[in-house]
Order: C-alpha cells, then structure tokens, then sequence
C-alpha cells in the first residue's frame, strides 16, 4: 500500500500562526496543513487571514518553497447565526490557497435552517472548487456518523462528503465497522489522534477534544482497524492538541506528531 498524504490540523499546534504551521509542517515531513481561516464560534480566536493581503501573500510564498500544501480549511460551524452570504470571502480564499476541501460542522438545533445551510454553503463551495466535509462532533447538535449522514441525504449535496475523527467515533459510542456500511467515496480524508481508551464524562468531552488528545500509538482506540476501514491510501490529517506538550514549540510538537503517525502507518 502506497503512504497516503499526511496533513498537519492546525488545531494540533493552534498556538502557531499560518506561516509557522507551514513551517512546522515542513520540518517534519508533512505534504500539507490544515488551515484556520474561520472562527469555529463566536467565543474562538484565530489569527485574521481574510482580508489580510500580505499574510496571505506570505502563506503563498512559503507554500511554494516548502511544497506544503492546503488540505483544507476550517472551520465553519452552522448554528443559528449563520449567514452563508457573509461565509463566501472565506470560500474564495480557500480556493485561492489551493485547498481541496472546507470542513464543517453542523450545530443548530433547527433541522429545516441546517438543511438548508448546508445545501447552500455545499452549493458555494461546489462552484469554488471546494468540497465540503461535514464532521460530526458528539458535544454538537450533528453529533454522530448517522445523524451527519442523514443531513447529507436530506440536503442532498451531490459534492460534499464525511469528516471521520478518530477520537469523535469513539466518543460518539461507534467503532470502525461503522465506516464500513457507507460509501467509500464520500470519505476524502480523515482525522487522526489517540486517547484513553475510557471517555470522559460528557461534560468533559470538548475539553479532551482541544486539549487532551494523545497522538497515535499512545492511547487505547483501535486506530489500525479505523486506518483499514477507509479505501487504500486515503488521506491522513493528525488532529491532536495535547496540553501537556503545550511547553514544546510548534515544530517540535509537529514533529512527534509525524513520528507517531508513521510508526503507526508502518504497522498497518
């Protein structure tokens, strides 16, 4: 089996700005980044890329001297509030970046508002070159693979497709073989961590999503059967912030990262 592209989630080094993710990126070997360019909510900061024409002129320099690429941006959160409209600057850039793929998640309770957000964003990013990968989050209102399926079939977006995270299947009471009864090509990519094998109380479980992640080979999910339930060679995006690493810098976290990935890729 050949080495699938290995993509670096900002989330994983999210202190690091756009140009040290690329970077750090670099340095340990990944083909591409995963790029913050949206607040997931209102209450979360990022570094401003959009409207900023001399970082993003940076991000294009240091993306053609590393060959590090864009897997994909992120991350749009659907919830009440969302105006797709004001969302479309944000698609432009991602597709002016060279991303493939726009993440998103769905988290608001109104079934008929979420569908018919979702088909209107699927249909902006369609137009851009863009497809969109719906993640389901177990502390979000699309909280598992059947309820992010079942959005998908109802708003009926021929192009987008399904985010699968390691730590969110587990967390969300399914296993790998629950991959295996949807269509493969809906799965573009995936989200790669560990964690311990016992979840944590349900009011802890976003805290363990940003900050208490392990990375692979070091917890108890089955991360060699969740590898094998994707076609050959789909691609891997290391998604773990881990607090306890936070003293190292970004390339160094980067890089352990990336040892622990292949190391486990090397098992599979």
């Amino acid at each position: 089996m050949r080495s699938p592209l290995i993509s670096l989630a900002h989330l994983t080094i999210l202190d690091a700005d756009p140009v040290t993710l690329i970077e750090s990126a670099a340095s340990a070997g990944y083909d591409a980044v995963g790029l913050r360019i949206v607040p997931p909510l209102p209450t979360d900061t990022i570094i401003p890329v959009l409207g900023d024409l001399p970082l993003q002129r940076q991000i294009k320099g240091r993306m053609r001297d590393t060959g590090v690429g864009i897997l994909d941006v992120e991350a749009i959160w659907l919830t009440p509030r969302t105006d797709v409209a004001a969302l479309l600057p944000a698609l432009d850039l991602g597709a002016d970046l060279g991303a493939g793929y726009v993440l998103t998640v769905g988290h608001d309770p109104d079934w008929y508002r979420l569908c018919d957000n979702f088909g209107v964003l699927c249909e902006a990013a369609h137009t851009r070159g863009l497809r969109v990968m719906l993640e389901f989050i177990p502390y979000a209102e699309c909280a598992s693979l059947l309820e992010a399926h079942r959005l998908l079939r109802a708003a009926s977006p021929a192009s987008a497709g399904l985010l699968v995270d390691a730590l969110h299947l587990s967390r969300s009471n399914a296993s790998p073989i629950d991959i295996k009864g949807y269509d493969p090509a809906l799965f573009s990519y995936l989200h790669l961590c560990d964690a311990a094998e016992t979840p944590p109380a349900a009011a802890e479980l976003r805290n363990e999503a940003r900050s208490g992640r392990l990375y692979p080979g070091e917890g108890g999910l089955w991360l060699k059967d969740f590898l094998a339930a994707f076609p050959s060679a789909t691609p891997v995006a290391i998604e773990a912030p881990n607090h306890a690493r936070s003293h190292l810098s970004p390339k160094e976290r980067a890089g352990l990262a990336m040892t622990a990935t292949r190391s486990l890729l090397d098992q599979v």
